[in-house]
């Protein structure tokens, strides 16, 4: 059983860090080219609970990276991201008890016909920033498998894209900027109470990817 008073706090700090980042002077006016800050990811409220990280569903790259190979072959890329994100949470936010993609998949085959397959969730969808509510079948997919794997809460890698950066010098091998949308969704109500697009750039898709992931846990080298 889940802690109120710890859920209670994981939204709080999520609409403080909300209203920290809507609380700048009206007199700013960004550039078409300024990109939104990557919203920390809010671990102080989720400290102690398990919480889901369900596997990457969706890789694309721009052509003009000439990443051909890294769309070729679907799985090795996708299980590679997975292994990136899953070791860089796991050790720069260790305060939460992080249920990886490996577990997930062994809870749903525990539990045949019950439990949705994790890689098969179709959850790319939530990219888009106007969605809040869940929409079934995912919503009873992911509070079914969630459930059964102890916990209330599932942070999802919803797509992770290569593309060149705007303005950038072409170079040899070109450099890459990756954007990795995340996703936290409260799988008892069905909604989605955070989300950001981190960003990294590389010559190489793994180091982009890499720096992009430590952007959800700034401070730490």
């Amino acid at each position: 059983m889940s802690n109120p008073l710890r859920t209670k706090n994981f939204w709080c700090v999520v609409l403080l860090a909300a209203t920290a980042c809507s609380g700048k002077k009206k007199t700013e006016t960004p550039t078409p080219e300024a990109l939104p800050p990557t919203a920390p990811l809010p671990t102080a409220g989720l400290a102690g609970q398990r919480v889901a990280l369900t596997p990457l569903e969706l890789v694309g790259a721009e052509e003009a990276l000439k990443w051909d190979s890294l769309i070729a072959d679907r799985r090795n890329t996708l299980n590679k991201c997975d292994s990136i994100i899953a070791m860089l949470l796991t050790g720069r936010a260790p305060e939460v008890t992080w249920v990886l993609p490996a577990e997930l998949r062994r809870t749903a085959h525990r539990a045949p016909g019950v439990a949705a397959e994790p890689d098969q969730l179709g959850t790319a969808f939530l990219r888009a920033t106007g969605i809040v509510d869940v929409p079934d079948p995912l919503r009873y997919q992911l509070r079914t498998l969630v459930g059964l794997a102890g916990g209330r809460f599932a942070l999802i890698p919803a797509g992770v894209v290569f593309r060149v950066p705007k303005g950038a010098a072409p170079a040899t091998p070109p450099l890459a900027m990756v954007e990795l949308s995340m996703v936290m969704v409260d799988t008892r109500v069905g909604k989605v109470g955070w989300r950001t697009i981190a960003r990294g750039e590389a010559a190489d898709p793994w180091t982009a990817l890499t720096r992009a992931v430590k952007a959800l846990t700034p401070g730490i080298p």
